[in-house]
């Protein structure tokens, strides 16, 4: 039995908007001051941070000195923040306008009537959105409350466009080139990396459908008959079965389903939502119905070898091989023996400063996890382990971060991730000084404006601070632990850029480890205090 409100037994999760160098320091810190300023160090103060521990780490970027130095060797749990040293690293050493294209070819001739005698092949780029967020006029669609975390806060806005766009446009290209029926397999090459698993989620790999999540739309009903449950997208690889109800004012929500149903790739494959809904539930996030859930797509491959299908046949293409079935690997040729004259559709993909924007914006964490293996291809290596060696000689070798100075377990923070200060603020200076800097401070949510720090505005109640609103550019991470008893925010974090009243250039780390809490909707009350000490910064510094 889910709760909405509370997520009872969740063990570890990112929340991203409730939750949702050491060189730029030396000969600076003997002028510092270690602790912090009174209108700060009462907010530390506060009952609910009784038995916590605090980290304030603040450069002044123009002249090389540290303001406050609060534990700044201390590793403290970052969360989410560490997401800003796989995302830079991988902006910076692929450039910002640079896009995973994915190219489909045909395996075989294609006859005088259109049929292809051999495998069609769409070959996985690691394209992060395959046109599933692309607006109309090209930019990257991002909500503020992104539905990768629907399940962990308990509701989403879904974004506009078509999920399934970029497959469409394969399958449109492919009946352009003249293939009317394809009388051998549709295969997803998926080889570019080594599967990773997730969160011991599932197996990532380089091919996405709507981020790997079916997306539920659920409105109440006629008191006593069913809710209503509307699912995107809508593919024979996965259908949504539901027997949620509709209750009477004053009812208890809960929903049952499993978030995570297998056999994709298996004919009639069904998940399955049912339990209650009553008609005054309020939706987290957003206090208005449709309330939104998701199941995670734990077969990337198989379900986008059938959503491929699905799509050329609505193209006009007919295809011989079974709609819904496991992906045909053993059928692929040897990597890279792709001819380019057999290259029959491609899709261009977003250029990774969109992607940063997607990952950094809503915490993505599957997105942050993919970077981190995208960037080890550049060096040679094609898994999550190998990728995280290679990340700790460029951190030393070209940020001048030492191991020593944190413990990271993949690319998004997901665990006991840990960081010092001294390192996060070194990171962000390496950044501010890289040709990409734009890019990546244009990905970073703005303080009251959006992505994680849209919904932090109780600063603004006070007119001395209202102006830091659009000043501060930060990542957040949160990290919660516990069970239904007893839940533990073991790290809030808030790390980036505050251009100042005072016409100061700040980098900050602003971290608190170890607040007792009694719900996760608790997390908002140090949400809003980070964001006021992060405006009292603006003001006074």
């Amino acid at each position: 039995m889910r709760d909405l409100i509370i997520r009872p037994g969740l063990a570890i999760f990112s929340l991203m908007v409730l939750a949702f160098m050491i060189a730029c320091t030396s000969g600076g810190d003997s002028q510092n001051q270690s602790t912090a300023p009174a209108a700060i160090q009462r907010i530390f103060d506060k009952p609910l941070y009784k038995n916590a521990i605090w980290g304030l780490r603040v450069v002044d970027l123009d002249k090389n000195v540290a303001l406050i130095n609060q534990l700044p060797e201390r590793q403290f749990f970052v969360g989410s923040v560490r997401k800003v040293f796989s995302v830079g690293e991988w902006l910076n050493q692929v450039g910002p306008a640079t896009a995973y294209n994915t190219p489909v070819f045909r395996n075989g001739a294609v006859d005088s009537n259109g049929v292809l005698h051999g495998d069609l092949i769409l070959v996985a780029s690691g394209d992060l959105t395959m046109g599933g967020r692309t607006n109309p006029d090209g930019s990257i669609a991002v909500s503020n409350y992104d539905h990768n975390e629907a399940d962990s806060l308990g509701n989403a806005v879904l974004t506009s466009p078509n999920p399934l766009a970029g497959y469409a446009s394969l399958a449109h290209q492919v009946a352009q080139a003249g293939v009317k029926e394809i009388a051998g397999q549709v295969i997803i090459d998926d080889r570019l990396f080594r599967p990773f698993n997730f969160r011991g989620q599932f197996d990532v790999r380089p091919i996405f459908v709507n981020d790997d999540a079916v997306d539920m739309s659920i409105n109440p009903g006629t008191v006593g008959g069913l809710a209503s449950v509307v699912s995107r997208p809508v593919s024979a690889a996965l259908r949504v079965n539901s027997t949620l109800s509709t209750r009477g004012p004053g009812a208890k929500t809960l929903l049952e389903f499993n978030a995570f149903p297998a056999h994709i790739g298996t004919p009639g494959c069904t998940a399955s939502i049912g339990g209650e809904l009553a008609t005054d539930y309020l939706p987290p996030l957003t206090n208005r119905f449709p309330l939104v859930q998701t199941f995670r797509i734990v077969q990337p491959s198989n379900y986008a070898r059938t959503v491929f299908i699905e799509q050329l046949q609505a193209a006009g293409v007919k295809v011989d091989a079974p709609v819904v079935a496991e992906n045909p690997t053993p059928l692929l040729p040897p990597r890279g023996s792709y001819p380019a004259s057999s290259k029959v559709a491609q899709l261009a993909g977003m250029t990774v400063a969109n992607d940063a924007k997607l990952i950094l914006k809503v915490s993505y964490n599957i997105g942050a996890d993919t970077s981190l293996v995208l960037y080890g291809l550049t060096q040679g290596v094609d898994n999550i382990n190998a990728a995280l060696s290679k990340e700790k000689v460029n951190l030393s070798t070209n940020y001048g971060i030492p191991d020593s100075q944190y413990a990271f377990v993949d690319g998004s923070g997901g665990g006991n991730t840990t960081a010092t200060s001294v390192a996060v603020t070194q990171m962000l200076t390496q950044l501010r000084s890289r040709p990409t800097f734009t890019s990546f401070l244009d990905a970073l949510p703005i303080l009251g404006v959006d992505g994680s720090l849209s919904f932090v505005t109780d600063f603004e109640s006070d007119s001395s601070l209202a102006g830091a609103k659009g000043q501060v550019h930060a990542k957040t991470g949160t990290f919660v632990e516990g069970s239904a008893k007893v839940l533990v925010l073991k790290g809030q974090d808030f790390a980036g850029y505050i251009n100042a009243k005072s016409g100061r250039h700040l980098v900050y780390q602003l971290v608190v480890n170890n607040v007792p809490i009694n719900e996760v909707t608790d997390v908002i009350k140090v949400f809003q205090d980070e964001g006021t000490i992060s405006a009292i910064l603006w003001r006074d510094f």
